[in-house]
């Protein structure tokens, strides 16, 4: 970590350099980072000479960033909101928009907010500390459902297993703690000597975003960055396992402007193009980086460029998300 000229201790951001020179020239540009999380992007970003609209849902990092908000008055402006809105909250159009997504360094830090098994705290994992918690999903959710949240958001291929054994345990008594569930996993499954992947990482990466609805909240907030981008205006997107990175893919290829058709057939124009891409593939982190940020192993960088063309009607079919039974309360 590092502390930014506030005091206040602040995690290093993954691939801060690679998103500065991405989104340069900044001196005079109105940014809108719609992951402030501990506040970063935001930091580099206005010390780059932009002006910063930073979202973010988590009433902590609200509370916590209004130091830095003192610091760069007039030009952060710092609101409690999902970055899904952000076209409803910007008025007119930005030079560039900014999304971390995932769960912050913060978050996973705080054994109190139940994000990580690292350190014992309640199964919560709720980002804006408002609706049903990780325990209520663990503790009421079909069986069945459980299997497919597991198998489908976290890609875990003893969902079945782990949902059997979850809903046994539940009835003898809930699980209420982060190291609860994770030891009761690693107990199922077993850890290999060497293995450098807890046998819960999967897991609880599955309720996470089922806690957060942070796949629908991604589809959503790239359709709103395309709205509120003015011509050459660049979108950055930071993600960190497959799901995020496959759907950011699939929405800037599919606003290439080109449709790919038959093995034998050449790419076949099919609309305007929205985006173009600042470079092919993504970027990642160097070894340097690592090194002083192990955090940034997974992480992801895409960038393109918002063209004159209107922005395209959002639709989620465009994402093929699979169909995940909502939770409905739980029986308490």
């Amino acid at each position: 970590m590092r502390r930014q000229d506030s005091g206040v201790e602040r995690h290093i951001p993954v691939l801060l350099q690679s998103v500065l020179a991405g989104l340069a020239p900044l001196a005079g540009a109105k940014v809108i980072d719609g992951t402030f999380g501990a506040g970063g992007y935001s930091c580099a970003l206005l010390n780059a000479g932009a002006e910063v609209i930073a979202l973010d849902r988590d009433p902590q990092a609200i509370r916590e960033g209004q130091a830095l908000v003192d610091q760069f008055f007039p030009r952060l402006h710092l609101i409690q909101a999902e970055f899904s809105q952000l076209d409803q909250i910007v008025e007119g159009q930005v030079d560039a928009v900014i999304l971390d997504i995932g769960v912050s360094s913060m978050q996973l830090d705080e054994a109190e907010r139940g994000f990580s098994f690292q350190k014992d705290g309640p199964l919560d994992m709720r980002m804006a500390q408002t609706g049903f918690t990780a325990a209520d999903v663990v503790n009421y959710l079909k069986m069945d459902d459980l299997a497919q949240l597991f198998k489908t958001l976290g890609e875990e291929r003893y969902a079945v297993r782990i949902a059997r054994m979850i809903e046994k345990r539940r009835c003898i008594r809930p699980f209420l703690r982060t190291i609860d569930l994770a030891h009761a996993i690693e107990a199922l499954i077993g850890r290999k000597p060497g293995d450098h992947i807890h046998p819960a990482t999967r897991v609880f990466q599955a309720l996470r975003i089922y806690v957060n609805n942070e796949l629908n909240e991604l589809a959503y907030g790239l359709f709103a960055a395309e709205r509120v981008l003015k011509a050459g205006g660049r979108l950055a997107v930071v993600s960190f396992h497959s799901l995020e990175d496959r759907m950011v893919k699939k929405f800037l290829s599919a606003r290439s402007g080109h449709k790919k058709g038959s093995r034998y057939l050449p790419e076949i124009k099919s609309v305007p193009a929205t985006f173009i891409p600042l470079f092919k593939g993504v970027k990642t982190a160097t070894q340097e980086e690592l090194q002083q940020n192990p955090r940034a192993r997974s992480a992801r960088l895409r960038i393109s460029v918002r063209t004159q063309e209107a922005a395209i009607a959002a639709d989620m079919k465009l994402f093929s998300l699979a169909e995940i039974a909502r939770f409905e309360g739980s029986k308490k």
